[in-house]
């Protein structure tokens, strides 16, 4: 049988891919692409075709959820197939699912892992990674629909003094963003609903664009003041701090993320 072979791009640009996995995709037969779970801002298909010496095929949305992967399993039945994805390979559920009807047609998977977001924006943020509970989506409201799960999940994880991080939603195939000042609106639009005192004006958190690139934009501040602040384009990612830090957290954030002198008082 053949092997598929699970391939992490990194997050910004084509340059993420590690000296494994460009050796994996030059011993391909195929070499397959998404790039709708994620968005890699100044990613160059052409110049990532030269690092490795082979053509891409990019799949899209439906390729892989409507059509269950068939491009990739097809080929990957009796030949070696390079899939190359955004960030991890495993992060994104689709991949999962992959891998697992791969597997159980008797095809030999493996993965070759890469940078993600999950721990460069953990690292980013200068907050203590073990400090972070349940991640969430925010999700773009649909028809005047705003999802409550975010809400909700940053109040379970607050309720344990725990950090929140949140995946903002990606559209790649429309060319459509989550903004971090778009999901602050819609956080306090939330707390307007539920009137819990867990999303407030005054509330601290911190924004992070451009992860992984020689531009990136890290802002800690008050979401007051926050949701005016421009930070540029894609991707961006939002998390909401709990409501007590440990007083390295605190300077780190002032330090490192221009957070204001008076996070010094959230210190317990």
């Amino acid at each position: 049988m053949g092997e598929l072979v699970f391939i992490g791009l990194g997050l910004n640009d084509e340059m993420g891919i590690s000296i494994r996995g460009v050796e994996e995709a030059k011993r391909a037969d195929h070499v397959f692409a998404e790039f709708y779970t994620s968005i890699m801002s100044e990613f160059s298909l052409e110049r990532l075709e030269r690092i490795i010496g082979k053509r891409v095929k990019v799949l899209s949305r439906r390729d892989l959820e409507d059509y269950n992967g068939e491009a990739i399993l097809e080929r990957a039945v009796e030949g070696r197939v390079a899939f190359l994805v955004p960030g991890d390979p495993l992060i994104a559920t689709t991949h999962i699912d992959l891998r697992i009807r791969a597997e159980r047609m008797g095809i030999k998977t493996r993965v070759i892992h890469g940078s993600s977001i999950i721990s460069a924006a953990m690292g980013l943020s200068n907050l203590q990674n073990y400090r972070f509970g349940r991640s969430v989506t925010i999700p773009f409201p649909v028809e005047g629909y705003v999802s409550e799960v975010p809400y909700h999940v940053i109040k379970g994880n607050k309720s344990m003094n725990l950090h929140t991080l949140c995946f903002l939603d990606v559209k790649a195939e429309e060319g459509r963003f989550l903004t971090i000042n778009e999901s602050l609106k819609i956080l306090l639009s939330l707390e307007d609903r539920f009137g819990e005192n867990i999303i407030k004006p005054e509330s601290l958190a911190v924004g992070i664009s451009r992860a992984g690139s020689e531009n990136v934009a890290v802002k800690a501040d008050y979401i007051e003041r926050l949701i005016d602040y421009d930070f540029g384009g894609p991707p961006h990612t939002l998390i909401i701090p709990a409501d007590k830090l440990h007083f390295m957290e605190a300077e780190a954030l002032i330090a490192l993320a221009g957070a204001p002198e008076k996070v010094k008082e959230m210190v317990k």
